[in-house]
């Protein structure tokens, strides 16, 4: 992921499906920014464990699903944070990570596609 900071803005609607309009400039940018954190395998496969998990999960309990240290994981998890994917909380020695759900929603919403097939 480059140095380059995107704000990020999780609005509570979203824009139109990219099947039924064109994104501006900004949400290009945004969405560009979510896609790329999810474009590598260790963090789309984080980013579903902690979508699956009840709630919010441990650290402890994600990495050792990976044969990476735990500063990797650390940065993997720092790039789904600054892409507005998850949030977290230290508690004690452990930090634990969320879901941020209107994320989530507004990437579904970007990608969502009409049942008919275009004629």
């Amino acid at each position: 992921m480059s140095k380059q900071k995107i704000a990020v803005q999780v609005a509570g609607g979203c824009c139109a499906p990219i099947s039924e309009a064109a994104l501006d400039p900004e949400g290009a940018a945004e969405g560009a920014a979510v896609f790329k954190a999810l474009a590598d395998p260790i963090r789309l496969r984080l980013m579903s464990m902690i979508a699956s998990a009840d709630g919010e999960i441990c650290v402890c309990d994600l990495t050792g699903a990976f044969d990476v240290s735990g500063p990797t994981i650390s940065h993997h998890l720092r790039v789904l944070r600054e892409a507005g994917l998850v949030d977290c909380e230290r508690r004690g020695t452990w930090v634990y990570y969320w879901p941020m759900r209107e994320r989530l929603q507004w990437v579904s919403a970007l990608l969502a596609t009409s049942v008919q097939a275009p004629a």
